[in-house]
Formats: structure tokens, C-alpha cells, sequence
């Protein structure tokens, strides 16, 4: 511990003295708006002649933001906003004194391409949320859900709303027409709300606002200007529904005498989504029979070291105010609510005989779900979500066509109960989260179909058929966070705590004790054993953490977190790994102004140190890192980083802690602009050990290329080489003792995503997507674990020699003590996984906030040979198979009353 002190000072002490480096205020600028009483409203066609905009003044005199901040900037811009009861109304008239160098690239909605121009409002006022729409000069919108003081942009919130662009021989114009009714705002005589209008040059790549936001300020809403003159409009009670409809058709590999899958299949599914306005300020988001389908799939990806890999959420009921939800307690991804665990795979498997075919849903049903959600305008964020899912059933059919059922999911209630509350002036939040989730384990039995009232042929599910007897019957968390900013938000401190509850039976909890999150079953550690009478289980976990966030060049946090070993998050959060505590402090110097050489640059230092509940000091890590945007906008990262201390608990699954060879790393990208329309991006990171006991190479190039306003394509191909000589196998019996099996492993990975957008206007779009993955390991060089935590590799393992393992029928047999009797066995590690996935969709939305999609889904799953290389296999095992295709047509309808 005093080493780590001595660290905290080494890192802290140098950015206190130089704290004092900051700006002074700069001046709140406010625009008055005024109401269009019976004047008739602006015809929106992005020709700014109406009468109705002469009743306000324009207002301009925009400030350079980036790369020079607060110089003139090249262009300028004004603007005006004029409101009724029901709609808020911007034009704006973007100059160039080359119009017809205007950048008009198409793009999808939230493209952001070429020249826009952008109007942020913060209607709460809170210096911490806002709404942001943008324009582009093609006509493209854009709309994103400001948070975190513009630290999170969410380009998942899709509102309705009206808007139209022209070019003349001044430069553009724009106009917009922004119903009240899908920004929130709380009731009063005058409103008052942080405004913001941001205007993107595309030929010089420049950013120019109406607002000054310095380059050192501590973030991007809580600096925001104000709009006044908003008198006695009146909140608006939002009511949108929307019916849609599903049809697909899936065709697939065909099975003999499998009559689950003869070929094809077809779908007719339908449902209604409902937005109703409680307040302006709240609203209650229902579904019923939900379509749950994700346009794009995710990404190809394999794990060895045996964790839960994080996708990000797609769906559109949770993505939307899915800030209010989000409860980071510790790193990145360690969240109290994950909502994909709402509707999932289901978790029961099935265990069939021979001349047996099991027909198992794909995800589990989602029987309703409601969201209650919003901010009032006195600083209450409230977020409660609530939703149901079937119980799946999986249909099991033998040779002579007699069919039974057995549960593979039950019945689950979801609860997220989540809520903020700001005050000292918008400086301060304290907030609350509860999570709950209850299944329905008490009918788990196998149905006869032929005759469903015998109950001589029900049996419990669990003793053969699944492992529904492992889940846990409840899980219940909670948790409390704050935050304070202080002088002018340059300074904060923060934290949160969680506490975890789980109920269950005797095996449920016990396999919670013996998941690698947990691993209580560790031979060497002190504080945790596994309980099997064990029926709950309650941990906590949390964070601490303070620094300096604006103000000079000097950008610093230090802080804590903690996972103790019984926290238990994944029912309905996601939570990698418990038994964990983290010590780290970050410093950055920026330079605030460009130069001959560069437009943006900065600095990043990093060092942490992790324990674990047993007071094993298990790592140490140091990382620098560089960034800049060169002056014609090229732009370098690089990044070195140093590890002298690596200890593991989880990589011998179950096993001792186990000790890694020093290691250091680094990485370095560089590419060309951006704004072209062919750019290119090279990287390369990896890292070596100490004793050559690992190493990781990490090869990607991106390339994007837009001949033309409409199309756009972009390939990512990379490549990944993970060898490794203590991978872990398994652990066998060894004379009544654990023996854990490692191998050199020549692990290799290719993958290239492929991206095609064609615009034919803002509405209509099609896109393709396409990524092959091809990850192959050979293994050799076996050895067991002698002396887990040695320094020395030559004493951490054991290599077998010719005479102890020998191989025959893809299985090792060992003769470890060389008596000529085998001791153990394992299966042949060696793998080769392939997957090709892809989607074409036409997107049409023919009136706004109503579309169309058409949709070809495609898949191809498989095994290779390990022997192969990479190409062969994707010849082999992609090229040469029949697909799974999914051809879907969905329509909706918003209807907003």
C-alpha cells in the first residue's frame, strides 16, 4: 500500500500545481424568439421569404470553434426562431462565397455528411441534456439526445419533425420545423432554454458556433447560450401509435428425416407500439407483441478465456432514453442494467436420444413491455421499464414422429426502476436505480404432446431434458450515485455503490459460486469456498472518483472501484468479472491552439494497480498514449504501455491464481482526411512478453471510398495472430488432484466487414453489410501447470515429453508418471470457426416517422479443418455451403394525435 501511495502523489501532485491554468467566463449570449400570433406559419421549403420571419431579428456573429477557437470564422452564418403553440421554427442562412462548392453528400439519417448546420436546445435547463437536430446541405437530418454535458450524443432518438434546404448565389439556406411535442420541457409562464447553433464548413473542415464554447471548457451543454421569449406555450401531451407488420421467409440447409428443418419457413407476425404523453415532461412508451429484430447483426467474435462477450443494444424500444436507465458503476461495460438480457436465447438445453430432433426457439418471446421515462423541469429523472417473457418451449420429436415438449425458458418478470435529481444550481445530482428479476421455476415438467393428461410420462425438467434447474429464481439489485461540479464545473467528484441480491435453489447458487465471474471454487484462495447449501448470495461493488475536467490545458481523475467476489449482476445487468479492486489515476494536456503543424493535439497518461479480496496484488500498469490532426487533417494515435506485474484468478477457469510474464505493448494508426472522397486508415497494436510467453499482433486497414454524392463504401478487412505458449486446455484428475493442462497455441483470426450505402434521396436508402470471420488455433507444445505463480515460465509449467502424451482418434492420452498406463485424457483442443453474415436493406420512409423495410438476411455457420489455412477454410466452409436466408418485409405507421 505504500508503494500505491507513492504512485497517487507521483501522479497527482504535478496536475494540482498546475490546476491553476484556466480561462476566464465568457459572456452568456441570449436570443429572444417571439410567438407568430396570426401570422400565417413559414412554408417549409428551404426558401426563406415568408412575411411570418420578419417579426425577429436575425442574430449572428459566429465564433470559429475548431480547429482555431474564437478567431472569425470562414464563413459566417445567422439564424432566426420564431414559435406558435404547436411548433418551434428555425431558417437559417448559411453564407459561401462559392456556392457551388457546397458539399451535398447523401447519406442515411444521422449521416452527418458534408456541410450542416445544427441547433442544440436545452429545454430542461439542467447544463447537462439537450435535444440536437441537424440539417445538411443535401437535405439529410440528423437528431441525437445530448447527455453526460455532451460527453454522450445517442443518434438512436428518432423524432418527427419537418425540414428543407436550398442553394442560391449567397451560400444555403434551411428551414425547420420542430413540433413541441418531441422536445420536453416543464410548464411555465416563460421558458428559458440553453441554445446552441453549430455550423460544420466542409472544405476547411471547420466548426464555427453561435455560442463561444472555449477549447478548455469542462464540457459542451452546461456553456450553451440562451433563448428566451417563449411565453405561455403550453406543454404538449404526446400520443403517437404505431401498428406494424412482419412477413418473412427463412430458407435453410435441409436435414433428412429432420421434420424441424425440411428447407424453409414461414412468418406472419404483427404488433403496436404507443408513445403517450403523461406530461411534456414524462412519457409512458407501451408495446405489444414487440418485433424485437435488429437491421444490422452483430458482429462475429470468439472468446477462449471463457467470458460473456458485450454486444450493444440495437432495438429501438430500449435504446431510446436509454441514458436515463444507464448505471455504470465500475469500468465500461460493468452496467446494473443490460438490456439485452430482455429477450435472449433461451437458457435451457436440451439433451436428446438417438433418433431424436429438437425444434428450440431462437430468442425468447417478449409478451409486453411499458417505459415510463422523462425529466420534469425541476430536475427529476425518472425511468421505469417494465416487461414481461414467455415461457419458451422446445418441441422434441423422435424417428417414429411421437413428440413431447420440455421448457427451456420460463415465464420472467423484468423491473428497472431508475431516478436523478439535480439542484445546487444544476451543479449537483444524486440519484437511485433498482433492478429486479423473477422467474417462474415451479412448473418445469415434459409434456407428452399424444397424450398431455398422463402423468406418467411427465418428468421434471432439469433431471435429463435441460438445465432450467441451475437458473436463479430472483435477482435483486440496487444502488445509489451522485455527482458535484465546482468552480464553473471544472472540478467533480463522483461515485456510486450497488448491492446485489440472488435467491435460488442449492444448485442454482452453487453454479453462481462456480462461474468464472465469481470462481469460489479457487484451490488457493482465502476468503471465498464454495457453499452447496448456499440459497442467496449478496455482494456490492462501486466507485470514487474526483479530478479536474476544464479549465488550461491540464485534464486529470484518480479514483477507485470495487466488484467483491459475491456480486452478482447478470440476470439483468452485465458484469464480467467480480473479486476486484481497482485503484487508477488519468492526466492529459491539451494543446488548445493549432499550429503549422496541427490543428488538435493531445497528451494521455494512465496508471493502475488491481487487488483482490484476498489482498493479492495482482497487476500494474502504465500506458502513455499521443494524438494529433495535422494541418491538412491527417491524423496519428500511438501508444506505449508497460505491465511488470500480471497475476490472474480467472485464466485457469476454476484453478489457482495464475502469474503472466511481463509484458509490453503498443499501438500506432495513422490516416489520411477524412472529408475526401477516398481515405484510407493503417494500424497496427500488439504486445510481447517476458520469456516470449505470449504475444499479440493486430493488423487493420480501413477504406472508404464515395465517388459520388450518392454511394459510399467503406472494407475493413483485419487480421489477428494471439500465440500464446500457457493457453489454457482443461483440467483433468490427476491421482485425486486437479491437474491444469496448457498448451502453445497459434491462434489466427481474419475478418473483413464490408459497408455499402446508396442514397437515392434522404429518405430512401440501401444498405449492405457483410462481414467474413475466420479465427483458427492449433495447439501443441502440451504442458501442466507446476508452479502456477513462478516467475520464471520454465517453472510455471511442465512440458510433456514424447514419451508421456501421445495422440490417436482427436483425443491426447497422457502417462504423466511414465508406469505405461494412461492417466488421463482430453479431447483435441485444435478449432477452426467460420461465420459469414450479411444484410441487404432498402429503408423508405414515405411520410416522416413511417417506413418501410425490405430485408435479405443472410448466415453460414461452420467448423473447418484446423489444418487448413485461412482462405481454404473460408472456401470450404463459406463459398461452398448452402446459406440461411431471411427475406422480411416490415412496415409501420406513426400515427401522432
Amino acid at each position: 500500500m505504500k508503494y500505491l501511495c507513492h504512485l497517487w502523489v507521483f501522479f497527482l501532485f504535478p496536475t494540482i500545481l498546475l490546476a491553476q491554468d484556466s480561462t476566464s467566463t465568457v459572456k452568456k449570449r441570449i436570443y429572444t424568439t417571439k410567438p407568430l400570433k396570426n401570422a400565417e406559419p413559414p412554408k417549409i421549403d428551404g426558401i426563406i421569404d415568408e412575411a411570418s420571419w420578419d417579426i425577429v431579428e436575425w442574430t449572428g456573429d459566429f465564433t470559429e470553434n475548431e480547429p482555431d477557437e474564437n478567431t472569425p470564422p470562414s464563413q459566417q452564418t445567422k439564424f432566426k426562431i420564431v414559435y406558435d403553440q404547436k411548433y418551434l421554427y428555425v431558417a437559417y442562412r448559411c453564407y459561401d462565397t462559392e456556392p457551388e462548392k457546397i458539399e451535398k453528400r447523401l447519406s442515411r439519417r444521422d449521416g452527418f455528411a458534408g456541410d450542416w448546420v445544427e441547433i442544440n436546445l436545452d429545454t430542461y435547463h439542467d447544463k447537462r441534456t439537450g435535444f440536437s437536430f441537424t440539417i445538411t446541405a443535401a437535405g439529410v437530418k440528423g437528431d441525437e439526445f445530448i447527455s453526460r454535458n455532451g460527453d454522450n450524443w445517442d443518434g438512436s432518438w428518432n423524432p418527427i419533425w419537418y425540414t428543407a434546404t436550398n442553394i442560391d448565389d449567397e451560400g444555403w439556406t434551411a428551414e425547420v420545423k420542430i413540433p413541441l411535442s418531441q422536445v420536453k420541457f416543464g410548464k411555465s409562464k416563460e421558458q428559458i432554454w440553453g441554445l446552441q447553433v453549430n455550423r460544420r464548413f466542409f472544405r476547411n473542415e471547420e466548426r464555427s458556433v453561435w455560442q463561444r464554447i472555449p477549447q478548455d471548457a469542462p464540457g459542451w451543454v452546461s456553456e450553451f447560450g440562451e433563448l428566451h421569449g417563449l411565453i405561455d406555450i403550453e406543454p404538449q401531451k404526446q400520443l403517437e401509435i404505431q401498428p406494424f407488420a412482419v412477413t418473412q421467409y427463412d430458407t435453410f440447409p435441409a436435414e433428412e428425416g429432420n421434420p424441424f428443418r425440411d428447407g424453409d419457413e414461414f412468418k406472419l407476425n404483427g404488433g403496436l407500439d404507443a408513445k403517450i404523453g403523461i406530461t411534456n415532461d414524462l412519457t409512458l412508451d407501451l408495446t405489444v407483441n414487440p418485433d424485437f429484430g435488429q437491421v444490422e447483426a452483430d458482429p462475429a467474435a470468439i472468446a477462449l478465456d471463457g467470458f460473456q462477450i458485450f454486444f450493444r443494444e440495437q432495438r429501438p424500444f430500449f435504446v431510446e432514453n436509454k441514458n436515463i436507465f444507464d448505471y455504470r458503476f465500475a469500468n465500461g461495460f460493468d452496467n446494473v442494467f443490460y438490456s439485452r438480457r430482455i429477450g435472449r436465447n433461451p437458457q435451457g438445453s436440451i439433451n436428446t436420444l438417438d433418433g431424436e430432433f429438437v425444434d428450440t426457439p431462437t430468442n425468447t418471446t417478449i409478451l409486453g413491455a411499458a417505459k415510463f421515462s422523462g425529466k420534469t423541469k425541476d430536475g427529476w429523472s425518472i425511468g421505469v421499464l417494465e416487461s414481461i417473457t414467455e415461457r419458451e418451449i422446445a418441441t422434441i420429436q423422435d424417428e417414429n414422429g411421437n413428440e413431447r415438449e420440455a421448457v427451456v425458458e420460463p415465464f420472467t418478470n423484468y423491473f428497472v426502476g431508475r431516478i436523478q435529481k439535480d439542484f445546487n444550481e444544476r451543479n449537483t445530482y444524486i440519484g437511485g436505480i433498482f433492478t429486479a428479476t423473477n422467474r417462474d421455476l415451479g412448473d418445469q415438467f415434459e409434456i407428452d404432446s399424444d397424450n398431455p393428461n398422463t402423468d406418467e410420462t411427465s418428468e421434471l425438467i432439469g433431471t435429463r431434458e435441460n438445465n432450467l434447474n441451475s437458473l436463479r429464481k430472483s435477482a435483486y439489485s440496487g444502488g445509489l450515485d451522485f455527482r458535484h461540479n465546482w468552480k464553473d464545473r471544472k472540478y467533480y467528484l463522483e461515485g456510486n455503490m450497488v448491492l446485489s441480491h440472488v435467491e435460488g435453489s442449492k444448485e442454482a447458487i452453487e453454479n453462481t459460486q462456480r462461474e468464472l465471474t465469481h470462481n469460489f471454487q479457487r484451490p488457493d484462495a482465502g476468503h471465498v469456498e464454495v457453499d452447496p447449501n448456499r440459497t442467496s448470495l449478496t455482494g456490492t461493488g462501486g466507485k470514487l472518483v474526483g479530478g479536474k475536467s476544464g479549465g488550461g490545458r491540464w485534464r486529470y481523475n484518480a479514483g477507485i472501484f470495487w466488484r467483491s467476489p459475491e456480486l452478482e449482476l447478470n440476470d439483468i445487468g452485465f458484469l464480467r468479472q467480480a473479486d476486484e479492486i481497482r485503484q487508477f489515476a488519468n492526466v492529459r494536456y491539451l494543446f488548445l491552439k493549432p499550429t503549422k503543424l496541427y490543428r488538435r493535439a493531445n497528451i494521455f497518461a494512465e496508471q493502475f494497480a488491481t487487488f483482490d479480496f484476498d489482498g493479492n496484488y495482482n497487476r500494474i500498469q502504465y500506458f502513455l498514449r499521443g494524438e494529433m490532426n495535422y494541418i491538412n487533417n491527417w491524423w496519428t494515435e500511438v501508444g506505449f504501455g508497460h505491465k511488470p506485474r500480471i497475476f490472474s484468478n480467472t485464466i485457469l477457469q476454476g484453478g489457482p491464481r495464475w502469474r503472466f510474464s511481463d509484458e509490453n505493448f503498443a499501438f500506432l494508426f495513422f490516416g489520411s482526411d477524412r472529408r475526401k472522397k477516398f481515405s484510407f486508415t493503417l494500424g497496427y497494436n500488439g504486445s510481447r512478453a517476458k520469456q516470449n510467453n505470449f504475444s499479440f499482433n493486430r493488423y487493420v486497414v480501413r477504406l472508404n471510398y464515395q465517388p459520388f454524392n450518392a454511394l459510399s463504401v467503406s472494407l475493413n478487412p483485419q487480421f489477428r495472430q494471439n500465440p500464446n505458449k500457457t493457453q489454457y486446455v482443461t483440467d483433468v484428475d490427476f491421482n485425486g488432484t486437479s491437474r491444469y493442462i496448457t498448451a502453445n497455441i497459434d491462434q489466427q483470426t481474419l475478418s473483413a466487414s464490408i459497408r455499402v450505402n446508396y442514397n437515392i434521396n434522404p429518405n430512401l436508402t440501401i444498405q449492405y453489410y457483410g462481414e467474413p470471420f475466420i479465427s483458427r488455433g492449433r495447439y501443441k507444445e502440451f504442458n501442466f501447470v507446476n508452479n502456477p505463480v513462478a516467475e520464471d515460465l520454465n517453472e510455471r509449467v511442465t512440458l510433456f515429453d514424447q514419451n508421456q502424451i501421445s495422440f490417436a482418434d482427436d483425443a491426447y492420452s497422457v502417462d504423466e508418471d511414465r508406469d505405461g498406463i494412461t492417466d488421463y485424457t482430453f479431447d483435441n483442443p485444435d478449432f477452426a470457426f467460420v461465420q459469414f453474415r450479411s444484410n441487404l436493406v432498402l429503408r423508405w420512409e414515405y411520410i416522416p416517422g413511417s417506413e418501410i423495410f425490405l430485408v435479405w438476411s443472410q448466415g453460414v455457420n461452420g467448423s473447418g479443418d484446423p489444418g487448413d489455412h485461412l482462405f481454404r477454410s473460408l472456401n470450404n466452409q463459406i463459398l461452398d455451403q448452402q446459406p440461411n436466408n431471411t427475406f422480411l418485409i416490415k412496415a409501420t405507421y406513426r400515427f401522432v394525435l
